[in-house]
């Protein structure tokens, strides 16, 4: 990697008169008829601009409008055209400026805020033309003591206590938040849920990531019927293609009872846990879809997940999801799932970590798509 100077890095933007500088908190972007120039400090934090992994450069906004225009073409002075303009990333550390190369972008994030009519770039990942070495990641963003993790005393309780599994997990992972969701209310007699499922209703009013962040229980005063009158639907998938419900009866649902699955207007299938079982498994899917560090890879064997998994704990239920059986597995700060894709898609494997120190022993198990650790 070559090291930069302030000068020679925004020189490959273009030249000085054609060149707008703005700073985006901790980091710079210069603006100019050659190219786009994003600089970020050296280190490790998720609530600034940094190197993110050996192949993305996170950019954390609020950015300026012109920025914006600039990344992700929203309409503006830059036009598509402006696009195609290499962008070159470099990372501040005390000797100067180290170079990156040039990235594109791989995903981000904008909204409306109010009184605004154009939205605002809040978030814009670049994925590196050139992934970087281990070696000079750890040169850029030094790796920090990893703090506290969250243990496994749960892993003891599935099959003996799964409310307390259930409380222990949901606790050690999620950091407590002031109350957020609704607390438990009175809802009509026959779509009164079981305790399971208030139980989980009363961890999420300080918990509420909890809920869900790929797919979702929905909350109290969202549940409902069917269209037949037959099911309490409680779980939808994020963009509706499935739901999980559980049977009425005249005297309620069943103390710990069966989850159905139905997807579109599919016939409903069975969860092979009950509901005890299954809010452990939705909770260990969703702590790994929205953790703060993760890393998958999509097309695995069946020799390569038995590599990937051989140092874990696996978690003692039957397959989640009959659409695509799902199985769990775990260490301290760290839940993966294996899903059998079926047929000759083989498996996928995605792992959410709380400290990407909790990552770092899986680096090498597998070839990873992305890799946060």
């Amino acid at each position: 990697m070559s090291l930069l100077n302030d000068m020679q890095a925004f020189e490959l933007a273009g030249d000085a008169a054609n060149r707008d500088h703005y700073t985006i908190g901790s980091a710079t972007a210069v603006i100019g008829d050659a190219g786009t120039v994003i600089i970020v400090e050296a280190g490790d934090t998720l609530d600034r601009s940094s190197v993110r992994s050996t192949a993305e450069v996170r950019l954390l906004g609020p950015a300026p409008m012109p920025v914006g225009q600039r990344l992700v073409g929203q309409p503006g002075e830059w036009g598509a055209a402006d696009m195609r303009l290499p962008v070159h990333l470099a990372v501040r550390v005390p000797e100067g400026l180290v170079y990156l190369g040039t990235g594109s972008v791989s995903r981000s994030a904008t909204e409306l805020r109010p009184g605004d009519t154009e939205r605002v770039l809040t978030e814009c990942v670049f994925r590196l033309g050139t992934p970087l070495s281990r070696p000079d990641l750890d040169r850029i963003r030094p790796p920090l003591p990893p703090p506290a993790l969250p243990g496994l005393e749960w892993l003891s309780n599935v099959n003996g206590d799964r409310a307390t599994a259930l409380a222990q997990f949901v606790t050690g992972w999620y950091p407590a938040e002031s109350e957020t969701v609704e607390p438990p209310s009175v809802v009509a007699p026959h779509l009164d849920p079981p305790e399971a499922l208030r139980q989980f209703y009363r961890l999420a009013q300080h918990r509420p990531r909890c809920l869900g962040v790929q797919n979702r229980v929905l909350p109290l005063s969202q549940l409902h019927a069917d269209a037949n009158g037959e099911m309490l639907v409680f779980g939808e998938e994020n963009q509706g293609g499935f739901v999980w419900s559980l049977r009425l009866t005249l005297d309620g649902p069943g103390a710990d009872p069966t989850v159905w699955f139905r997807e579109c207007d599919e016939s409903a299938i069975a969860e092979q846990e009950p509901l005890s079982g299954f809010l452990l498994q939705f909770s260990l899917f969703e702590a790994s879809m929205g953790a703060d560090y993760v890393a998958h890879s999509l097309q695995l064997t069946a020799r390569q997940t038995d590599r990937l998994t051989e140092d874990l704990l696996p978690v003692p239920l039957r397959p989640f999801w009959p659409a695509a059986p799902t199985r769990f597995y775990t260490a301290p700060g760290l839940v993966l799932h294996v899903t059998d894709e079926g047929g000759d898609n083989g498996f996928g494997a995605w792992a959410g970590a709380t400290h990407r120190s909790a990552l770092t022993p899986l680096a090498d198990a597998v070839e990873w798509e992305h890799f946060d650790g």
